[in-house]
C-alpha cells in the first residue's frame, strides 16, 4: 500500500487531476508525454531502488497506478529471489 501511495502522489502531482483512480490509463487520458514518461521511469528506479530494463519499457507496465505497483512489486520480488539464489 505504501508503494501505491507514493506512485499515486507522484502521478497526481504532475497531472493535477483529482479524480484519477488507480486503474485509470494515464496514457489514454492524455496525461503522458515523452518527458513525463522519462520522469516516471526515473521516479520508479529511484523511489523503489529497481532497474528498469529495456524489455520493461512497455506501456502495460506504466499505464496506471495499479500497473506500476504490479511492476514494482515484481521487480522487487525478482531482486529478492536473485539475492536468495546467490
Amino acid at each position: 500500500m505504501e508503494n501505491r501511495n507514493a506512485i499515486r502522489a507522484f502521478i497526481q502531482k504532475r497531472v493535477n487531476h483529482k479524480e484519477l483512480s488507480d486503474s485509470d490509463n494515464i496514457f489514454k487520458l492524455g496525461f503522458v508525454d515523452s518527458m513525463f514518461a522519462l520522469q516516471l521511469v526515473s521516479f520508479v528506479e529511484k523511489e523503489f531502488s529497481v532497474v528498469v530494463e529495456d524489455d520493461d519499457l512497455v506501456i502495460d507496465n506504466f499505464n496506471s497506478v495499479d500497473a506500476i505497483e504490479r511492476f514494482v512489486n515484481s521487480k522487487v520480488a525478482g531482486s529478492v529471489s536473485s539475492i536468495v539464489a546467490e
